[in-house]
Order: C-alpha cells, then structure tokens, then sequence
C-alpha cells in the first residue's frame, strides 16, 4: 500500500511537468491557467537537473524525459515552489503532503523521469484544470552497456557505465 500511494504522489507531482510545454504546442485541447507557472524551464534550471528533452509520441501523447543527478534532487525539484504551484494548477482538489519516494535508496543515482500525458478531446467533469485522458510517470535508473554513435540521448552529465561512444567519422569508416 505504501509503494502504491508513494507511487501515486510521485506521478501527480512530476505530471505537473508536462503542462507547460503541453499548453505552448500549437496541437492543444485546452490553455493552460494564465498564471501557470512555466514549470519545464524552471526544471531545467533546478539544482540538480542534469538535463530536460520534450517530444510527441506517434499515438499523440506529449512526453518530457527530465534527468536528476539524485533522489534529493528529484525530491528537491517536488518540494519547489514553482513545482507545488505547478500540481495545484493541474489539480486544485488534490492534497500532497506526503514525502515522495520513500522506498528510493538515497543513493540510487541518476534518475530519468519520463512523463507522458495524452490530452482528452474536451473538458473533464471532475474540475481537472486540464483535460487529461492519461498520465504515466515512470522513473528509470541508467543500465551499464550500450552504444553512442555521434552523440546519445541522455546529457553527458548522466554516467552510464560500459558505455561505448564511437566517433560518427570511425563508424562511416571516415578517414580520423
């Protein structure tokens, strides 16, 4: 139960994440507030934040990829004003005041929080300030392995272990 409510925080507080750039793309159903804060620059900025990427999903969901250097600053990023404003904004019902991820080792590391949010045709009738269809809030750690020809998409901040990063010159078989 403990693991199904923290669960449920951390989705509704990162979700706020999304409605900003979600109200700029010219394919919205629906303004943000006027007052809505402009949450996906100022994660960007957050102490912490290693890195913010937004896109669109072939299905039409919005999604952002921000990645936190730690739990702190994840959590840190949770607690901020810009943030707190931000989840009110999304959904002025809801009460949080629960202390996010607390199943999370302190020491977990870099962490990808990918929020993808799918907008519904009209408003909702349970006073949602969006009109939401879905939200998914998934939260993933670096694995060691992998390949980057040319560049990655992760910042060169995030640390992944065993990574192989191959010149796009070497891979073409350009002369170095």
């Amino acid at each position: 139960m403990r693991n199904h409510v923290s669960l449920k925080l951390a989705i509704v507080g990162i979700a706020a994440l999304s409605f900003s750039w979600i109200g700029a793309t010219a394919a919205r159903a629906q303004a943000p507030p006027a007052d809505f804060p402009n949450v996906v620059s100022a994660v960007r900025a957050a102490p912490g934040c290693l890195g913010v990427e937004t896109g669109q999903t072939s299905s039409g969901k919005r999604v952002i990829f921000a990645w936190f250097e730690s739990k702190k600053a994840l959590v840190g990023w949770y607690h901020s004003d810009v943030h707190q404003r931000a989840m009110k904004a999304v959904f002025p019902k809801q009460n949080f005041d629960r202390e996010p991820l607390p199943d999370l080792a302190e020491d977990s590391g870099p962490i990808l929080a990918i929020v993808s949010v799918k907008l519904a045709d009209g408003p909702r009738s349970d006073g949602s300030a969006m009109p939401i269809s879905s939200i998914g809030i998934e939260l993933y750690g670096p694995l060691p392995g992998g390949v980057a020809v040319g560049g990655r998409f992760a910042p060169e901040a995030v640390k992944v272990r065993g990574l192989r990063e191959i010149d796009i010159g070497t891979a073409q078989g350009q002369p170095r």
